[in-house]
């Protein structure tokens, strides 16, 4: 899909570069006018190997938001005569000299941060934001890692010792895939990222193979499906529990080669008892036959997986439910074989063996004030923010200092409305951000960052989530605007004043780490690579560029920093205008096993402690009474908040409809395109609705990330073309997975009424 193409410029440029905008990191052609700093048309690359051509409207994002007249370009200050523009110097002098102060007055804990997804699709983001952390040392970090899929990163951490292990499903060559809370037709394969995945899905039913979906809805995915499964909001856990019930009782366990270096195979027998299909069956709202069945032909077939996303993970038993989709594929011998569940291998090394450090499992080390919810892997969940920052909760013990980093929390996270309030209870507040949202118009200044067009990038994270291992330099397209930076600068910057450092002392000390940690090491590919020589070969120019070129000269298809060898470079990686092939997903365990003796544990303490929450839930359920339960849904033109100010996106039919079934709709009094009223314990919003079929009984579906009404924020397309409500508003920030403290955004209790 192209853009629509202005007046032809007389010099047109080609750019070849990868879509920021979702995991599958699609190959785009622009052609650009540099004068002008314009895009004029965006194109798929029919030459980039892992997309070859293909794209979808987010594609086009790129341009709208870099000439988006409400963008910020300037640092920001605001007063009570309206926001003003201020010099970075100045900016940064402040921030620093606030926080600081707020610090050494009441303690490290009492400057806060929250982390956006934005983050992810961030080269230097990424890079730099692990030495800001450290730099600002506090125990109130949130990010939206617990909106979304923390119980995944926990249940890969107890099982692989490696939170950012996640098994991925080889969809390229297996004969059967489960799909259970995810919509990989629109979201182009969310932890399992594979541009073009519908056409994927096409292939593997043409080559004989099958794929099941399990969900309440009947997505664009279950479409196209084999067989569809609806389940009621919440029930993963007891549904993937029956699934490993049969595999016991029916004598089809059958590990392979797994079982020589994996532990609680037994254990997992004795948990899964209570849960035969028909314990479960009228929990689930999925036949105990059918359950049956499919546990037959998924462990019957060639090769198989089992995949679940963000729909397994907001729920009440995420945790559980992440844990028992690789069980599934473990007694089944379908993980870490061709066509099952697999890992990928980044260019960059950061998975290899010899990068573990041994460090004990980072759970529980410290507690929120409130509630007392965990920390998992450094960070507290987002639902316990906003009470973290109340003098009525938290007391003097409360967050008075607080960053945002590309992040709108009072649309994406739970009770939205409470955290609005809190936010102004701040005694400082700063975000690092592009628009003036719903939250940081709360900031006391906002610090603006690069556009994706206006620095180099490099698919860092989505490299770890592929579905084929590959390695991709995009570079940047146009000069950044005058008064924006880098994210990385940013950080560095806001870390450095909060310390008493400069920027360059904190580079040279993450850049020294990271040397450390890659080269000279024994058992590394670099063991026989002095640092001094390594060094000599990166040079002294700091920033993003260089750690990347050191992590993939380091890493596992690296050069070793020979230049006259075949292995990979950042300045290789400069000549090639598309992705680099890096070959198929091959079998890693149990080498990449970062586990205590280097054996997979199917039965880890927190989460064998957690089935006995999942046992009394399933003897205390009832009947099914026709209430009301809301589940979310992704959209295609949608990417979270993101791109609702992008008028080629924002334009057409409201999109944030309330999904209702006809069933629900004639006993509610709910009417085709009339407004409704949705209740939660947490909150209410108003929503069109769509009568719909794809909604099973008893079930409601409204996207998230909608709800631009307030006159403060600068969002003026999105304000105008689609406000829509804000369904994290109905979130109860009370509802959470237990071990890992996911906010509940799927099988939210509600009542809805006509309006």
């Amino acid at each position: 899909m192209a853009s629509p193409r202005p007046t032809p410029s007389p010099n047109p440029e080609v750019v070849h570069r990868s879509c920021p905008i979702c995991e599958a990191c699609c190959g785009l052609r622009l052609e650009v006018d540099r004068a002008a700093a314009r895009v004029l048309s965006v194109r798929g690359d029919e030459d980039d190997p892992r997309s070859r051509g293909y794209l979808c409207p987010k594609a086009t994002a790129m341009q709208g938001i870099h000439a988006d007249p409400d963008r910020i370009r300037r640092p920001l200050r605001r007063s009570a005569s309206g926001w003003k523009e201020m010099d970075w110097e100045e900016a940064l002098a402040l921030v620093g000299s606030r926080l600081l102060a707020i610090r050494e007055a009441h303690g490290k804990d009492a400057v806060g941060t929250y982390i956006g997804n934005p983050l992810g699709f961030s080269l230097s983001g990424l890079l730099y934001v692990p030495m800001y952390v450290r730099a600002l040392d506090s125990e109130r970090l949130f990010s939206a890692a617990t909106m979304d899929q923390l119980p995944k990163n926990l249940s890969s951490r107890l099982l692989f010792g490696d939170a950012w292990a996640i098994p991925i499903p080889d969809v390229d060559r297996t004969h059967y895939l489960l799909a259970l809370g995810g919509n990989p037709v629109i979201s182009q394969g969310s932890l399992m990222s594979a541009p073009n995945v519908k056409q994927r899905f096409a292939a593997l039913r043409s080559r004989g193979g099958r794929l099941v979906v399990v969900d309440p809805r009947r997505t664009e995915t279950a479409a196209c499906a084999d067989r569809h499964l609806p389940i009621r909001p919440g029930t993963d856990a007891f549904f993937l529990f029956a699934l490993v019930h049969v595999l016991f009782d029916e004598d089809r366990v059958n590990p392979g080669r797994l079982a020589a270096f994996s532990d609680g195979i037994e254990t997992l027998r004795r948990l899964a008892e209570p849960f035969s299909p028909d314990a479960v069956a009228s929990v689930t709202g999925i036949e105990a036959g059918a359950i049956r069945a499919l546990a037959r032909e998924f462990a019957a077939a060639p090769s198989a997986v089992c995949y679940g996303r963000v729909g397994t993970c907001t729920q009440r038993f995420g945790t559980l439910a992440s844990w028992l989709v690789d069980v599934v594929n473990v007694l089944t011998g379908n993980l870490d074989r061709p066509g099952g569940a697999m890992f990928p291998r980044p260019a960059t090394g950061q998975t290899e063996p010899h990068v573990a450090d041994g460090a004990p499992l980072p759970y529980a080390r410290w507690r929120s004030r409130v509630r007392g919810l965990p920390e998992f892997d450094g960070q507290l969940p987002v639902a316990a923010m906003a009470e973290e920052m109340e003098a009525e909760s938290a007391g003097e013990d409360r967050i008075r200092g607080f960053v945002t980093v590309c992040g709108n929390p009072v649309l994406s996270t739970p009770n939205g409305e409470r955290l609005r309030r809190a936010l102004e209870q701040l005694e400082f507040m700063v975000s690092i951000d592009i628009y003036r949202n719903e939250t940081t118009r709360y900031a006391d200044v906002i610090l603006p960052t690069t556009t994706q067009l206006e620095h180099a990038n490099y698919d860092f994270l989505f490299q770890g989530t592929a579905v084929r291992n590959f390695a991709r330099w995009s570079p940047r397209v146009f000069e950044a605007s005058p008064g924006a930076r880098d994210l990385g600068c940013v950080l560095t910057e806001v870390a450095a004043r909060m310390n008493g450092a400069t920027a360059e002392a904190l580079d040279d000390l993450l850049f020294g780490g990271m040397l450390a940690t890659f080269v000279g090491r024994p058992g590394s590919p670099c063991a026989d690579v002095t640092i001094e020589a390594a060094r000599a070969k990166l040079g002294a120019v700091r920033g993003p560029e260089r750690l990347l070129d050191l992590m993939l000269r380091a890493g596992p298809f690296g050069d070793r920093f020979d230049d006259t060898a075949e292995g990979l470079s950042l300045a290789k990686l400069e000549r090639v205008p598309h992705a680099v092939d890096l070959g198929p997903l091959e079998p890693r365990l149990p080498e990449m096993l970062r586990t205590e003796g280097g054996r997979l544990d199917l039965a880890p303490e927190i989460l064998v402690e957690d089935v006995e929450r999942l046992r009394r839930a399933l003897a205390e359920h009832r009947e099914d009474d026709g209430r009301l339960v809301l589940i979310g849904r992704r959209q295609m033109r949608d990417m979270n908040s993101w791109l609702h100010n992008v008028p080629g996106l924002a334009k057409g039919r409201d999109r944030c409809r309330l999904l209702v079934s006809p069933v629900d709709a004639e006993r509610l009094g709910l009417r085709e395109g009339e407004p409704a009223k949705v209740r939660s314990r947490a909150g209410a919003v108003t929503a069109r609705v769509t009568v719909s079929d794809e909604m099973m009984p008893s079930v409601v579906s409204l996207p998230h990330g909608f709800g631009h009404v307030d006159p403060a924020a600068r969002l003026s397309v999105a304000a105008a073309m689609q406000p829509g409500a804000n369904a994290n508003q109905l979130c109860d920030e009370n509802l959470i997975d237990a071990p890992s403290g996911t906010s509940v955004a799927n099988g939210i209790p509600v009542e809805v009424s006509p309006a």
